[in-house]
């Protein structure tokens, strides 16, 4: 949280149902990849869009007599995210299996991490609206391995299997029920995406599966949140249903509205909600029931015995958290604090890490404001206009500082500097060579723009009565021999001699 910033907590999400009001109850469980070029237990690769079983180690297909050995980098992983959401790290865990069968498990367990997970407790400050902020509370976090991929839609009569995926490296984050509504439930989600990206350890690709999240969610009348609260007793909070695997923000958004409102739909019919995991369809808008909610028990967990506790030292803890980046709460401060830029700027510029490094490269020895400006109308503007990232920008942050260097000496002006803008874009090229070889200097010389200004004065007299009567008319000279000079003029010098020719 900006500590110089007095945030309020958004109001809870009501639904009106048909005989009263309803409060939404949300909890997640976000399922991220591990960026990591290896499984959590065997050397495969992690690649994605490799061919069907080309990434499998005889450990990931449960050969007989292969046993696990543990990636110390996930781990490290594990830790700095743990770190970068101001979370316990327990330096001894341990992992478990976690017993169901499915084609895509061939161990028939999964290896998880139940009773002692390497993450506690933590939170995430998501951010709603300037000014307004959430805390969410995490209960854990822990690693497990991810199953593989079942494919249905190769042949009518037939599914496959792709284990390219089994044994890939999950972090699971555990939310506590703080979540009070669908834009808060894709908020919190984008800010934990943030904050991976910044540190490097999840490139958040939902597209790909690789963030990808279970939703929690449940209604109750006004109030029962706040018993909650003071006791600790989730029964006030109402029977949850599970959406799996949810991969858009939009449709987690969609997914949590359309529950609430069947639950709510139940309840007002005078029926019992039933603990479920559910799917979201988003083609009809609606969930559909996948299965019965299982309990721990269901699963028969119990201490993986290929495997030891996991202990590490708080020495590596320490190294660890000593070379961690500036995170975006962190760096947007600084931008807020130290450039001078509103709230909401700074959150634009640092929503994405590639878009905070791009800025801070044009803003480097420059005014903070004038470079966000250009940053955020521009080039922005432009990117998203042409579908394009600021990986894939064709200005690059060394040629945009130029343009603002140029506006600075008063080689140019803001109207040459756009026009610069656009060369650079469509063709590239060295901001400074282009101004010079195509004579794109602005006119600073006082006596041709005075000299203009009397021309375009003389042959407008009409006009020059009806400035003096009324001076906010002289803003047409300005646009005359702004015109009449190319662009050129020094637009502060044109203003200063028009009023001064005019009288005012």
């Amino acid at each position: 949280m900006l500590d110089h910033l007095t945030y309020t907590a958004p109001e809870p999400k009501i639904i009106q149902g048909a005989k009263q009001d309803w409060e939404l109850v949300i909890g997640l469980e976000v399922h991220a990849q591990v960026a990591s070029n290896a499984k959590l237990f065997s050397g495969a690769s992690t690649g994605f869009g490799a061919e069907p079983n080309s990434h499998v180690a005889f450990v990931d297909a449960a050969m007989p007599g292969m046993l696990p050995v543990i990636n110390e980098f996930c781990v490290a992983q594990a830790v700095k995210t743990g770190l970068g959401l101001k979370a316990a790290i327990n330096l001894v865990s341990a992992f478990d299996r976690k017993n169901y069968f499915y084609p895509d498990l061939p161990q028939g367990y999964q290896i998880s991490q139940l009773y002692h997970p390497i993450v506690g407790e933590g939170e995430v400050i998501v951010d709603m609206a300037p000014g307004v902020a959430r805390r969410v509370r995490i209960e854990r976090i822990h690693l497990e391995q991810d199953a593989g991929k079942s494919i249905h839609d190769m042949d009518p009569n037939m599914s496959f299997v792709d284990l390219n995926r089994t044994g890939v490296a999950l972090m699971e984050i555990v939310s506590r029920p703080d979540i009070r509504g669908p834009e808060e439930a894709a908020a919190y989600v984008a800010k934990l995406r943030q904050i991976m990206r910044y540190l490097g350890t999840c490139d958040g690709n939902m597209q790909n599966g690789n963030l990808r999240a279970d939703v929690n969610v449940s209604v109750c009348a006004p109030g029962a949140y706040e018993r909650y609260q003071e006791t600790g007793d989730f029964s006030h909070l109402g029977t949850r249903c599970e959406i799996k695997n949810m991969n858009s923000l939009r449709f987690i958004q969609q997914a949590i509205d359309y529950e609430a409102r069947r639950q709510i739909a139940i309840i007002e019919d005078g029926g019992k909600v039933v603990q479920e995991t559910r799917l979201y369809d988003p083609d009809r808008g609606e969930t559909r029931s996948m299965r019965s909610k299982e309990e721990a028990h269901d699963y028969r967990y119990f201490p993986d015995p290929d495997l030891l506790p996991l202990e590490i030292e708080q020495g590596w803890v320490d190294d660890i958290a000593a070379a961690m980046p500036e995170l975006p709460d962190e760096k947007k401060a600084r931008f807020v604090t130290g450039l001078g830029l509103s709230e909401y700027d700074a959150g634009v510029l640092t929503a994405e890490v590639e878009s905070a490094d791009y800025f801070e490269q044009v803003a480097s020895g420059r005014d903070g404001k004038q470079a966000a400006n250009w940053v955020i109308n521009e080039l922005f503007g432009r990117l998203n206009k042409e579908g394009l990232s600021v990986e894939t920008s064709p200005v690059s942050a060394a040629q945009l500082g130029g343009v603002i260097d140029l506006i600075g000496s008063g080689a140019i002006s803001g109207k040459i500097a756009k026009d610069l803008f656009e060369i650079l874009w469509t063709e590239g090229g060295d901001p400074a060579e282009i101004v010079e070889s195509r004579g794109m200097k602005q006119v600073t010389d006082l006596g041709a723009i005075e000299k203009a200004v009397d021309e375009i004065i003389a042959a407008n007299p009409a006009q020059v009565e009806k400035a003096r009567a009324n001076p906010k008319l002289a803003g047409w000279f300005v646009g005359q021999v702004l015109k009449a000079t190319g662009g050129k003029a020094n637009p502060a010098a044109v203003n200063e001699l028009v009023a001064r020719k005019l009288g005012q």
